[in-house]
């Protein structure tokens, strides 16, 4: 069995291969082919760009695909989500958004402002749909790029996809709305669903993705501890759920072993040392699984 599976070529390739790299699998991109090698011998790769994703797995050329959320509610197919992976090429953990936006001077304030304008985007259904739901007529153009530039000579507003809106602000670009939040998914064509072994194969998949996600930004944590002071020391984790406490060859202590975020080590292990906790080690994790 191979399961023919498509990674996005172009902005979000690099972390993806990171992302699947973590999970364990390694893929080898060919900058001169759409093909990338994987030492994984079940799983062959296609670089396939993401607004192409969906296509290709609803015609069953791949079994299953990673792309965004917006380019395949963009396509209109119909294809299985797998899984929602909240990360991209700038943050972890956050959603892009495709917002509505016009220059800093002009004088729109809202959608409605925008009646028999000019809208210029790459998101055309969505954007299209969304000014319909709203009883605004306007204008949606295809723009293959440079999107930003293009008002007010050649647009008088756009639907853009942003990360951080430093890209906006940097072309004196004003956000008015967010048309649509979206972040990548898995997804799979619904022949190679119902099959089994390539089903299977497609969730282990996911779960090892969904683990390298969650261990992003996270830190194990180890200590030995008295129990007379054990209430104390709990007291000072804010655990992923409840801290694993195991006996130790001396009846009198614990050991303790718990996730954090990485972000407040820094302030929680001299408090848990004040607390008298002791052979407190912090490791790094790879994957957390739910």
């Amino acid at each position: 069995m191979k399961l023919r599976l498509g990674i996005p070529k172009g902005s979000l390739q690099e972390a993806t291969v990171q992302l699947f790299a973590r999970a364990g699998f390694n893929i080898y991109p060919n900058g001169r082919s759409y093909s990338a090698a994987t030492d994984d011998p079940e799983i062959e790769c296609m670089l396939i760009r993401a607004q192409e994703m969906a296509r290709y797995v609803e015609h069953g050329v791949l079994d299953a695909g990673l792309t965004g959320y917006d380019w395949v509610l963009e396509s209109g197919l119909a294809v299985i989500t797998v899984a929602d992976l909240v990360y991209a090429k700038q943050s972890q953990g956050r959603k892009v958004r495709w917002v509505l936006a016009v220059p800093e001077d002009s004088p729109y304030q809202r959608a409605e402002d925008l009646a028999n304008c000019i809208i210029a985007t790459e998101l055309v259904s969505v954007t299209r749909s969304y000014f319909e739901r709203r009883g605004i007529p306007v204008r949606v153009e295809f723009s293959w790029g440079a999107t930003e530039v293009k008002p007010p000579t050649l647009a008088d507003a756009i639907v853009e996809v942003t990360e951080t809106g430093s890209s906006l602000h940097a072309n004196r670009l004003r956000i008015l709305e967010t048309v649509l939040e979206s972040n990548t998914q898995l997804i799979a064509n619904p022949c190679a669903w119902r099959d089994d072994t390539k089903r299977q194969k497609i969730q282990n998949l996911a779960l090892m993705l969904c683990g390298a996600i969650a261990a992003q930004g996270r830190v194990g944590l180890m200590l030995n501890v008295e129990r007379k002071d054990l209430a104390n020391v709990l007291a000072v984790l804010p655990a992923l759920k409840r801290p694993t406490i195991s006996a130790l060859a001396d009846d009198d202590w614990v050991a303790v072993n718990t996730i954090l975020e990485e972000n407040v080590v820094r302030e929680v292990i001299p408090r848990l040392k004040a607390a008298n906790a002791q052979g407190i080690v912090e490791y790094p994790l790879n994957k957390v699984v739910m």
